[in-house]
């Protein structure tokens, strides 16, 4: 069995097959802003008492501060909520986007099953959890009951061989997949990662790939735990290795089909308009104009990227035609980031430097583009008006490149500065 049947299997107390529809408890549910107001309304149909509020946590990140009376209102209907049901976890003082506050506070473990009213809760995968996003009407029955109900998926191996080059990093690993594999071609599967070069990945880097499963359809992404891992969960839970619930995959895993990428020549990638899986190596788009850049979001907000983009930053001007916006994804990263003089190194270069939360990533809070706009951003999605106006353009590129690109006023390679 592969790690994600043997994780489910353990839930549903017998061994699961691909395609079984399964009814299994939780251990985590997740909320924020944009998706509490919703799951509350159908609850509170349904009962009256949440079914465990210690494993429940709701995170204010999407319009964090408010930034509209409606937004101001769906806040004001969660914060009720927490305070009605005693919701232990909360973080609505702008900790963070949910995807990098749930880890960086203990609440994600090994051999979980997490589920949140966000696409992008398939991020825990890195953590040897299975973790996936579904509706908020479907989590307000698990808020009522605990329970909830999977088709467990057929799995696809990805495994990957190889060093990645000097600047080139697992943003641009998990485009290359994502083109080859395409949108939906995993769609309802589990993406499962492998070899070599995950093994060698940290977590910031395991994150990135997992947190974009959604983007070729997956049901969820997972990784086996590596030590990096390991470390980092038993550091932010206080537990041992010996209490996690560590599940690797059998060395004879049947899977749906098996994919090989090796990164030894592989260059940095960049995702075109208006689909995720439009991807071409940077030497075919270098040049083309831009409009905005943007560094952070649930995908690459991380202290590594920040640290990528001041390298690049360091003693350079951003482009007078040119709007950069930086958003650390989380206080503890902005903290750090503050510490190491990342944010001063911003600051000089002319960025606009926000607070934690998702920005401009669902173009409806700070950084929206107008028609005819181009931007060059770390975020994970480029769909047709994802970032404002229709007749805007997203690229997606990791974040050395945004910098980069955010001085010369086009797509560039930053070894070109």
């Amino acid at each position: 069995m592969n790690i994600t049947e043997k994780i489910l299997s353990q839930k549903a107390g017998h061994e699961v097959e691909p395609g079984e529809i399964i009814e299994i408890g939780v251990d985590l549910a997740m909320s924020h802003d944009g998706t509490s107001p919703p799951a509350i309304k159908t609850f509170e149909k349904i009962t009256d008492k949440v079914w465990d509020n210690e494993k429940i946590v709701i995170v204010f990140d999407h319009n964090i501060p408010a930034n509209t009376i409606g937004s101001a209102e769906f806040q004001k209907v969660a914060r009720n909520f927490i305070k009605t049901q005693g919701i232990k976890s909360h973080y609505i003082h702008g900790e963070g986007i949910c995807h990098q506050v749930l880890p960086e506070k203990g609440h994600v473990e090994p051999g979980m099953v997490i589920v949140g009213a966000d696409s992008h809760t398939c991020t825990y995968g890195a953590f040897g959890a299975f973790s996936t996003g579904m509706g908020a009407t479907d989590l307000a029955m698990v808020y009522a009951t605990g329970k909830t109900w999977f088709m467990v998926p057929e799995a696809l191996k990805i495994e990957v061989e190889g060093s990645l080059r000097p600047g080139i990093t697992s943003k641009d690993l998990i485009l290359n997949i994502i083109g080859e594999i395409g949108i939906a071609g995993a769609t309802y599967n589990t993406a499962e990662f492998c070899g070599e070069t995950i093994d060698n990945l940290d977590v910031e880097s395991r994150m990135t790939m997992t947190n974009m499963a959604i983007e070729m359809g997956a049901k969820n992404g997972i990784m086996e735990p590596n030590k990096a891992t390991i470390e980092y969960v038993c550091n932010r839970t206080g537990k041992s290795k010996d209490q996690l619930n560590i599940i690797k995959s059998d060395k004879d895993s049947n899977y749906l089909k098996e994919y090989l990428f090796n990164v030894d020549d592989m260059e940095a990638q960049i995702a075109c308009p208006n689909d995720v899986d439009n991807v071409n190596p940077l030497s075919k788009v270098e040049g083309t104009h831009i409009d905005q850049g943007f560094i952070g979001s649930c995908t690459n907000g991380r202290l590594n990227d920040l640290a990528q983009a001041a390298a690049v930053l360091e003693g350079k001007q951003v482009h007078d035609d040119v709007r950069l916006i930086i958003i650390p994804a989380s206080k503890e990263i902005y903290q750090k980031a503050m510490d190491l003089g990342y944010i001063k190194t911003f600051l000089d270069a002319g960025a606009i430097v926000s607070n934690p939360g998702c920005g401009p990533c669902l173009g409806g809070h700070m950084g929206v583009l107008s028609e005819g706009e181009t931007s060059i951003s770390s975020t994970n999605r480029n769909f047709k008006g994802r970032m404002g106006d229709p007749n805007s353009s997203v690229y997606l590129a990791n974040a050395g490149v945004v910098a980069a690109s955010a001085v010369s006023g086009f797509i560039q390679n930053p070894d070109s500065l």
